[in-house]
């Protein structure tokens, strides 16, 4: 029968993903609107962001923390194109975002001692085979396969290469070991449930090092430069930022940096995520028809969990007849209010693809569950 409980909140898209419980417009109503991002004020409240973030996670002293342009997508390209090249570099690549990486530092960026380190939608790629002698990038958690690196063990603390890591559903869902890493990426957009087009950038004293000792053998587009005159562009990591930032979208990271505090910090907000992932968890272990699209769970996300069907009924149509089933499952739910946006990325294989990052009531996944054995009940009769 249909449930008649409905999720008080029923977004659950993996990006932009849902706002923080209790959000409305009003919390924009001290945005610095019509004035400049260089006035004193504009770039307080853009080293705010920056000095919260830092506090928050638990970033080290000596590291750096940037807002750039174009969410992650922009802070990776920055840090790729700006520090690769001096070094051969591993690439791990097992869902689209990682595959698209691979492809700009082999095809764009023209490196010839390039390794791909891949895996199929569902697997991990076998991490012992990164070199630490090589630069490695890689994403912490596959978005769009719901697959994530178990730990940062895995990447040598006295590695001789950088780290480059692009975290953006990970930071915030998942405490990230800094003494691993170089580099580190995310967006607000997704844990924090933030607005697009701006990205955080990260960059360990090593990083650091590397930008001022090397010059990439390509020209940088300027919103990529971090160095002037063999100096590093200290105003960037002060709120200066590299072109000009939407104030709404900075006041709105503010306030969701509020929450975070609100909650506990990244204790909270990681607790808030596991128990989360825990009802999908414990609702799969019962169900039938669906498994996890990652095969072993020690690399299952928690915050993008992606399901696949199991159901010989669908498991043995064709490509074309298993996506319409999932697209039509998708906007029943949609259509009654239970769920929006679940639908695997479009790269991925035909999945359901659930938010469980801390934005995520508890309360809305335990009554999204119901609604999706009753939404494939109600598709498989029409088989």
């Amino acid at each position: 029968m249909k449930p008649s409980v409905r999720p008080a909140n029923p977004n659950f898209s993996s990006g932009p993903c849902t706002k923080r419980p209790g959000w409305s417009p009003a919390v924009l109503s001290g945005a610095l609107v019509g004035r400049s991002h260089r006035s004193a004020p504009g770039k307080e409240k853009l080293a705010e962001v920056i000095d919260r973030s830092r506090r928050l996670l638990g970033m080290p002293e000596d590291w750096r923390l940037a807002v750039v342009p174009a969410s992650d997508t922009g802070a990776v390209e920055i840090a790729l194109w700006s520090l690769l090249g001096a070094r051969g570099v591993d690439v791990l690549a097992w869902e689209s975002f990682g595959a698209g990486w691979a492809l700009d530092v082999r095809r764009h960026l023209g490196i010839e001692d390039v390794r791909l380190l891949e895996a199929g939608y569902g697997a991990l790629p076998d991490l012992s085979e990164a070199d630490p002698d090589r630069d490695l990038v890689f994403v912490w958690n596959g978005t769009t396969s719901g697959v994530c690196v178990p730990d940062g063990e895995w990447i040598a603390e006295d590695r001789r290469g950088l780290a480059i890591c692009d975290a953006t559903s990970a930071v915030f869902g998942i405490d990230m070991p800094w003494s691993r890493l170089d580099v580190v990426t995310w967006s607000w957009q997704k844990a924090i449930g933030g607005e697009g087009a701006h990205g955080m950038l990260a960059l360990s004293p090593r990083a650091v090092e590397r930008l001022l000792a090397w010059t990439p053998p390509r020209p940088l587009p300027k919103v990529f430069r971090l160095v002037r005159d063999g100096a590093l562009i200290e105003g960037v990591f002060r709120g200066e930022t590299l072109n000009t930032p939407s104030m709404l979208c900075v006041e709105d990271a503010l306030d969701a940096l509020a929450w975070v505090e609100s909650v506990g910090g990244l204790a909270g907000t990681v607790a808030r995520t596991q128990a989360n992932a825990s009802v999908i968890g414990k609702w799969v272990a019962g169900c039938g028809w669906i498994d996890f699209l990652a095969r072993d769970p020690a690399s299952r996300s928690p915050t993008s969990v992606c399901l696949a069907f199991a159901d010989p009924r669908i498991c043995n149509l064709p490509a074309a007849a298993r996506r319409e089933f999932l697209q039509a499952f998708a906007a029943r739910l949609d259509a009654e209010d239970a769920a929006r946006d679940i639908a695997n990325h479009r790269d991925a294989p035909p999945s359901l693809r659930i938010w469980a990052g801390p934005t995520v009531e508890r309360a809305d996944l335990e009554a999204l569950m119901p609604w999706l054995d009753w939404a494939f009940e109600a598709e498989v009769a029409k088989l």
